[in-house]
C-alpha cells in the first residue's frame, strides 16, 4: 500500500492525523499534511482508508501494492 498527498490543495482540516496518526501529521507552520510514511503497514490500513475518505479536500491517494 503507497499513500501520497497534494499539500497544494490540503486545507489543513486534520482529518488524516485524527484517523491515522501514525502515518500522517500536519505542519507547523501552515497546517498542511505532512507525510510520516509513504508505505504504511497493513495494520495502519484501515485507518488510512478511512483517512483518505474522510479528507474533505480529497488531497490524499491510495494505491494497493499488486501481490508478489
Amino acid at each position: 500500500m503507497r499513500v501520497t498527498a497534494d499539500r497544494d490543495r490540503c486545507l489543513g482540516a486534520g482529518q488524516c492525523v485524527l484517523h491515522a496518526p501514525d502515518v500522517f501529521d500536519q505542519s507547523d507552520e501552515d497546517g498542511t499534511v505532512v507525510l510520516l510514511t509513504g508505505t504504511p503497514s497493513e495494520a495502519q490500513g484501515e485507518s488510512v482508508r478511512t483517512a483518505v475518505r474522510m479528507c474533505p479536500n480529497a488531497v490524499l491517494t491510495l494505491t494497493d501494492d499488486p501481490p508478489s
